[in-house]
């Protein structure tokens, strides 16, 4: 299922990337040098420092549907808050 997530992102953004650790690419969401992250499976070791820094910074943490992510939630979205809601509409297609 996530290569289709990555098909429709593809053609609704400048571009996709993933550097392979959750964390970090929240932290890239946090400083600004990602717009967003999305994801499937992750385990709370993964996420819980990144989230925790990117709420910190004004973001938006849930899952897909757009309810609050927790640390035993299956799916997460984390971006802007601009985008939010934008990315949330292609997950959800």
């Amino acid at each position: 299922k996530n290569i289709e997530y990555f098909e429709q992102f593809i053609y609704k953004s400048q571009a996709v990337r993933r550097d392979g650790s959750a964390a970090l690419d929240l932290c890239y969401v946090a400083c600004g040098r990602f717009d967003g992250f999305w994801e499937m499976g992750l385990n709370p070791w993964d996420t819980a420092a990144g989230v925790l820094i990117l709420r910190e910074a004004g973001g938006i943490v849930t899952n897909f549907s757009g309810t609050e992510f927790t640390l035993d939630s299956v799916q997460l979205l984390g971006s802007n808050k601009f985008l939010h809601d934008d990315m949330k509409n292609v997950l959800n297609k």
